[in-house]
């Protein structure tokens, strides 16, 4: 494999847009097959023809030489370039097939990497209609290609790549970011999350309840930056339940075809047993279903209806380790410390939310809460905007920023050019 298609970075974006719309509906058709939902898998090819044109636009202005200019001793010039990492490899989840399959590729490709990307083995279909995509586009034919298998081939790339991009769960992550450091390769790890949201008393509560709603039961919960606790002030407590309940209530699953609405199916058995181990944990400690509240067996698969649970406490599995549900667990709190406390003791720190009576108020809690992506007023807002630069807090991730421009540089190294101007005597470091 070669240079990627940015050595000048608009070259094969557009050809690739333009190939990725003629077979979006076979993307979608494939991605439906696999995960048994529509509206998702189409704002998924949606969302990478967004990305694509994000990055032949940008590309070009961030990757370009740095003009020298003087520095240091009279006479001293720095400037500078960036120079492509050869290969990346790529190794993605099941929960978003084709966007978590691109979203390092595709701005590697554009800083002038090959990509070689290895998805899951549980959701491998949209990889024939992918390559028949960039079969079309001779320049980046050259420079991407895709690998099927499990774990064991995703180990094997670490060895073989210059940089490794990883998106999965934390023990799996810890297992890449080691095998990285032996091989002496730079890894950019984005891992689990159990996001807590803070609802403080004034808020708007139905604002509040509908943004959680969606922040929690979005592709079936099955997202690193779902909803996964919410801690409520007294005060608005007992509203807040009854609020979200009520319109938790009224979700239903999408089925018998897929584009119904409603909630698709838990897309992995594995990680649906998950969620039926930490529900039966909080019943037994004494937590109570409002709505939903059980694993279904449904059309061959295993579908969950949205969750809402109270009678909770840091004592049960759901409120500390991540479930990747449709579960909210909500926890009363006697003010917003004690909401503080409790959203940071986690091994997580991913991202968060917080609603309050003024902006003001929820920025002073924002400010206190140990993750990488705050949403005030709102919930789960990186899953829709790219733009806002963040860092992963203690498991959730290590390495530089996914969103943002710094996403880009992620991918090339910066070298400096020193050039020596000067005319007359030797410099005096050269006494």
């Amino acid at each position: 494999m070669g240079r990627g298609w940015a050595a000048g970075p608009g070259r094969g974006a557009a050809p690739l847009a333009g190939a990725l719309t003629a077979e979006r509906g076979g993307l979608i058709d494939a991605l439906v097959a696999d995960t048994g939902r529509r509206a998702e898998s189409e704002l998924e090819v949606d969302l990478v023809l967004g990305m694509i044109d994000r990055w032949a636009r940008l590309g070009p202005d961030l990757l370009a030489p740095v003009p020298g200019t003087p520095a240091g001793p009279p006479g001293l010039v720095i400037g500078g370039d960036h120079v492509p990492y050869p290969l990346v490899a790529v190794i993605s989840p099941w929960n978003f097939p084709l966007l978590l399959g691109l979203i390092d590729a595709i701005p590697a490709l554009t800083a002038g990497c090959a990509a070689l990307v290895k998805p899951s083995e549980v959701t491998p279909r949209f990889i024939g209609p992918l390559m028949r995509t960039v079969a079309r586009v001779p320049e980046l034919a050259a420079v991407l290609a895709v690998v099927e298998g499990a774990g064991d081939v995703g180990a094997d790339l670490v060895g073989l790549s210059d940089l490794v991009a990883f998106t999965g769960s934390v023990p799996t992550g810890r297992r890449v970011g080691e095998a990285a450091a032996r091989a002496f390769v730079p890894a950019f790890l984005e891992l689990g999350g159990k996001d807590p949201a803070i609802v403080l008393a004034g808020a708007d509560l139905e604002r509040a309840s509908s943004a959680v709603l969606w922040g929690g039961t979005a592709n079936a919960g099955q997202s690193c930056l779902s909803i996964e606790r919410v801690y409520v002030e007294q005060p608005a407590y007992d509203a807040f339940v009854e609020s979200l309940t009520a319109k938790a209530a009224r979700v239903g699953l999408a089925r018998p075809r897929p584009e119904d609405p409603g909630l698709g199916p838990l897309i992995d058995p594995a990680q649906a047993a998950v969620i039926e181990e930490q529900l039966a944990d909080a019943y037994a400690k004494g937590a109570v279903a409002r709505c939903g509240g059980t694993v279904e067996r449904l059309d061959g698969g295993h579908w969950c209806r949205p969750t809402v649970l109270t009678g909770v406490d840091h004592s049960m599995a759901v409120l500390t380790q991540e479930t990747f549900g449709p579960i909210l667990p909500v926890m009363p709190v006697a003010d917003a410390d004690e909401a503080v406390r409790l959203a940071n003791d986690s091994a997580y720190g991913l991202s968060a939310a917080v609603f309050g009576p003024t902006e003001d108020a929820a920025m002073a809690v924002a400010a206190r809460l140990e993750a990488g992506a705050i949403s005030v007023n709102d919930a789960a807002l990186t899953a829709m905007v790219q733009e806002g630069e963040k860092n992963s807090f203690k498991s959730s991730g290590l390495g530089g920023s996914r969103m943002g421009l710094a996403s880009l540089r992620r991918f090339v190294r910066r070298r400096s050019y020193l050039v020596n101007r000067a005319t007359g005597p030797d410099p005096w470091w050269h006494q």
